[in-house]
């Protein structure tokens, strides 16, 4: 046992039995050490209480919030503490963030209730507790498997439920949270399956349905999560959650008409919901109604002025610039203390745009930096893991391999895969490719992620992929490749050809060409400081952890050239290289190269890409409404004081 591992144990035990001053020294002990120590400072908060140091317990969850802003039971100390020294308001607000980031805190929504039946909100407070009485009946294994799913540890949280259902087939809450799980570990068609399964034991269950509806977005099933939204809203069509529910699933699936209707009708009756104004702003966006987008977001901001996601919203139009007020109002919500943690991840992030605009570039580079740092704080990145994930792939996916694979997989040439990484010009390749009238372009597409999770295999430590690529028979190779393709075509529009614009693709190039042969491939590059800092100024939806640090996003990008050059090597003349440069120095003949490439005639349509009317899903989708320009260029080079840990990690690529 570690020295930590003792004193962690002796904390605990000490506090257990009510000897608070010994948990607190054994605590105090391991943040000696360790500082930023997360359970060592939560003893200390919740030991420093109970001693009635309030001002040290303070201290201690001021510490641990900046560690983990995410962690509920902290949030849930902060509720306890709060109401030690009598300040309900601030308790109920705790509380309410605890069972925000962990829904199976018991104790959080038990105090929720009472403080809420004290201030007369009784129906608020109704509910509080039907959330506790729900977890109280709930199976402890349950409850135990939500607090893990909840705190990160995703594979505790699997070993539990499944053991769970393997006693109990049926359970619809199992099912689930099973299911979560699966979406957490990517591993989405998994996730569709058990919620499809629990709808069915219980059709009445709203929830389930709406976690079902998540799970067939998250898949790209728009057309199937449109028709479950449209069951949902035919239930009950003012139901306002329904409405809008219908109206994000319609806008995925090309309704724009009818999307918009349903979000004006929902801010008919909630006319100054943040979420909505926001939700309708990304609507208007997409269709490229950008002033309308606008005028949206400045509604939502104007509703709640610290609703982060609609500043951000306005910064990742990439074309908007803020006013002198604007800034100043970003600033003032920045420097609150209670403001929530995405709320200040969001802001940072647009300030950071605001100022860079204004040329104000320290303070712009701070609060970019600020906004990934607080991001990080959130995910399980690590970059020696994915080294050697990488590492892999060059190891095993060998001439070898390819030889005695060849002739296998599926024949359909339709495919055309641009991969690379995020802000690398892959959305603006993709524009021009898509603007041929034989080109159907699509989405970043889920499907290729996720056989290669299913080919890694259950087992925690265990992967068996690529391994698994060298037992793989002819049949399988097909019947993945023709599932690609028919699982795809609900996104194609009927041309011959069809684009997947999946960046991280380009860590399976070589399973790709086993199971279709016949697709084509680019590769989507751009000058290493553009786009890795290009990268780190961006707040990405989900995924793409590695930008959050400018060490992780330069090895990530060494990584990735390192295996490109490695699918270069032995799959010769697989992969077109496509550097932005040189479409911003030659857009027609790099447009004329890669056409040639994918065997289609020129188009003139190509060349005039920024007017052609399609929705387009990702941050470029402002840029590629615009004729070429180079105004990303060199972006980097004003902040260059600040950048030597990307340089130290991209190395002779600089």
């Amino acid at each position: 046992m570690t020295p930590r591992e003792s004193n962690l144990k002796t904390a605990q035990q000490r506090m257990q039995s009510g000897d608070f001053a010994g948990g607190l020294d054994a605590a105090t002990a391991i943040l000696a050490d360790d500082p930023a120590d997360g359970e060592a400072l939560y003893l200390a908060a919740v030991a420093s209480r109970y001693l009635k140091s309030f001002g040290e317990a303070a201290e201690y969850l001021l510490r641990l919030h900046a560690v983990m802003p995410e962690y509920g039971r902290a949030w849930q100390e902060e509720g306890h503490l709060a109401l030690a020294q009598g300040d309900k308001t601030a308790a109920l607000a705790a509380f309410v963030r605890a069972t925000r980031f962990n829904p199976a805190l018991e104790a959080s929504w038990r105090e929720q209730a009472g403080l809420l039946r004290e201030m007369g909100r009784t129906g608020e407070a109704n509910a509080a507790l039907a959330q506790q009485q729900r977890l109280a009946q709930l199976p402890r294994e349950l409850v135990a498997v939500t607090n893990h799913l909840a705190e990160g540890r995703l594979i505790r949280a699997e070993e539990i439920c499944r053991h769970y259902l393997r006693q109990n087939p049926r359970s619809v809450e199992g099912m689930r949270l099973l299911a979560q799980i699966g979406i957490e570990l990517g591993i989405l068609d998994d996730a569709e399956f058990l919620l499809e399964s629990a709808v069915t034991f219980a059709p009445d269950d709203v929830q389930l349905r709406l976690d079902y509806i998540d799970a067939l977005r998250r898949r790209q099933n728009f057309e199937k999560a449109r028709a479950e939204a449209a069951a949902l809203y035919a239930r009950d069509p003012e139901n306002v959650l329904f409405q809008s529910r219908l109206a994000i699933e319609s806008m995925q699936t090309g309704d724009y008409d009818r999307g918009l209707m349903l979000f004006d009708a929902v801010l008919a009756k909630v006319p100054n919901d943040p979420a909505n104004l926001t939700s309708k702003g990304h609507a208007l966006k997409t269709t490229g109604a950008q002033g309308e987008a606008i005028a949206s977001y400045r509604d939502a901001i104007a509703a709640k002025p610290d609703h982060g996601d609609a500043w951000y919203a306005l910064a990742n139009l990439k074309t908007y610039r803020f006013e002198d007020e604007e800034v100043a109002a970003m600033q003032e919500q920045a420097a609150r203390a209670d403001l929530a943690f995405m709320d200040r991840v969001h802001i940072s992030f647009a300030l950071g745009k605001a100022l860079e605009d204004r040329g104000d570039y320290q303070a712009s580079f701070a609060f970019y930096d600020r906004g990934n740092a607080l991001k990080r704080t959130q995910t399980r990145y690590s970059a020696d893991d994915m080294t050697a994930e990488l590492a892999k792939q060059k190891e095993l996916c060998t001439p070898d391999l390819f030889e005695r694979q060849s002739g296998k997989g599926h024949g359909a040439p339709d495919p055309i895969f641009i991969l690379g990484l995020p802000r690398a010009g892959s959305t603006l390749l993709e524009q021009i490719l898509a603007s041929h009238s034989h080109i159907d372009g699509t989405l970043e597409l889920p499907n290729i992620l996720a056989l290669a999770h299913r080919l890694r295999g259950r087992k925690a430590g265990q992967s068996r992929y690529p391994e698994i690529l060298h037992d793989l028979t002819g049949d399988q190779l097909e019947k993945f490749g023709s599932d690609f393709i028919e699982n795809t075509r609900i996104h194609r529009q009927g041309a011959p050809f069809f684009i997947d614009k999946m960046p991280n693709n380009f860590r399976h190039v070589g399973l790709i060409h086993l199971i279709l042969p016949n697709a084509k491939i680019i590769d989507a590059r751009r000058a290493p400081m553009d786009c890795c800092f290009s990268g780190f100024k961006q707040l990405f939806a989900e995924g793409q952890e590695f930008t959050y640090g400018l060490h992780e996003v330069g090895r990530y990008y060494a990584d990735y050239v390192g295996l490109m050059d490695h699918w270069d090597a032995v799959l010769p003349g697989k992969v077109l290289r496509v550097q932005h440069e040189d479409v911003l120095d030659d857009l027609e003949g790099q447009t004329r190269r890669m056409l040639e490439f994918l065997g289609v005639p020129f188009e003139d349509a190509c060349l005039d890409f920024h007017k052609t009317h399609r929705a387009v899903r990702t941050a470029s989708s402002e840029q590629v409404r615009e004729p070429i320009n180079r105004k990303g260029q060199g972006a980097w080079q004003p902040f260059e004081p600040w950048l030597d840990p990307l340089k130290d990690a991209l190395g002779d690529l600089v």
